[in-house]
């Protein structure tokens, strides 16, 4: 019998459906080069598409919450004026958004986000939730062999 293959897509659409979003996105940390590398998205438009395959850290939503390792929430992504979100995020049309880091441990894999099309502040409890099933994907997003798909 045959394991039935693990998909990143189904698990980002999943992981979006559960928190009520529209959109997401999973990086994987490319230690060659400490860039974010998309491995599955939702909802993005195509034309941000070049922006978001290869994510520098410290830089937009997922490179802060890869650098901090620890969650980037904003409950109005087309209002912030923190500067952490680039101006062509706008695009997405989202609101609410909230990035968490992939971490296995203290090393960092990734990042996992996700947005809705409504301002929202995201509980303490779903940054929480988020955090444990980006804890639980780390070792697997960590494996070379886990391709985009």
């Amino acid at each position: 019998m045959t394991p039935t293959a693990f998909s990143w897509h189904d698990f980002l659409s999943k992981t979006i459906s559960d928190f009520g979003c529209t959109t997401g996105t999973l990086h994987r940390l490319d230690t060659a080069d400490q860039h974010l590398k998309l491995v599955a998205h939702q909802g993005i438009p195509e034309a941000l598409m070049p922006i978001i395959q290869s994510i520098p850290m410290g830089k937009g939503i997922a490179g802060v919450a890869a650098e901090r390792k620890e969650p980037v929430e904003m409950c109005n992504l087309q209002t912030d004026t923190s500067g952490v979100a680039k101006p062509g995020a706008k695009q997405t049309q989202v609101q609410g958004t909230l990035a968490v880091p992939v971490l296995d441990g203290q090393r960092l894999c990734g990042t996992l986000g996700i947005g809705k099309l409504t301002p929202y502040d995201f509980t303490a409890e779903e940054k929480t939730r988020l955090l444990e099933i980006a804890s639980n994907i780390a070792s697997r997003l960590r494996t070379p062999t886990a391709a985009m798909d």
